[in-house]
């Protein structure tokens, strides 16, 4: 990673260093597990990411991040319930969950952080745990999910901040509702979305909501 990346990290004060906390990432490529990795295990933390479960049918990589404590996410049904519980058993346990509440790869083309799914939230409710938002910029230098362009160069810039908890107090109280973990979600996208723009030295636009953005060009 030292010779891959040129580092530019800050804000690890703010990962706990004993106790469960999540840790909710913005998503703008594939190569951004890894650097996130590397940032919290520099942090004094191991990170379990909560990742697709077919990542974990991967031949060879699968049994890997299986076995080093990575947590699967299944979509629909019972199976999503599965991995909920897997995740707030994990940080009940005292470990870190890292979190990428939009799903997947960002869609904007500017690689600006979109609405999240409701999941982090669900998981910020039952543990109460922190919910520490991290910040990434530079893995999509290496693969632009946008362009599909892969280039790897030896000290690619990349720059990680991982700022202080988001403050979800008056959620926490409450009983869960959609529009309860819409406002919550919306809440830690919306300090994601302002720490990259200082890290970016840009001003943010509003969350970009891809459903949305189709129905209009539609």
């Amino acid at each position: 990673m030292a010779a891959m990346y040129s580092r530019t990290w800050s804000g690890m004060r703010n990962i706990p260093l004993k106790g469960g906390a999540i840790l909710a990432v913005n998503h703008i490529s594939q190569a951004d597990p890894i650097a996130v990795a590397h940032y919290v295990y520099n942090s004094g933390r191991n990170p379990h990411f909560l990742a697709k479960d077919g990542v974990f049918k991967v031949p060879v990589f699968g049994p890997w991040i299986k076995a080093t404590g990575q947590i699967p996410v299944y979509r629909g049904g019972a199976d999503a319930i599965k991995s909920l519980n897997a995740a707030i058993t994990a940080v009940n346990d005292g470990d870190v969950a890292i979190f990428y509440p939009e799903g997947t790869t960002t869609k904007h083309p500017e690689h600006w952080p979109m609405k999240g799914r409701t999941g982090v939230a669900r998981l910020a409710l039952e543990t109460k745990v922190p919910v520490i938002p991290v910040t990434v910029w530079g893995p999509h230098r290496i693969f632009n999910p946008v362009t599909k362009k892969l280039r790897i160069r030896p000290r690619t810039p990349v720059t990680i901040t991982a700022g202080e908890p988001v403050d979800l107090s008056a959620w926490l109280d409450r009983g869960p509702s959609s529009q309860l973990l819409t406002e919550m979600t919306d809440a830690i996208m919306l300090r994601l979305r302002d720490q990259l723009a200082q890290l970016r030295g840009e001003e943010p636009p509003p969350l970009y909501d891809p459903k949305a953005a189709s129905r209009k060009d539609s």
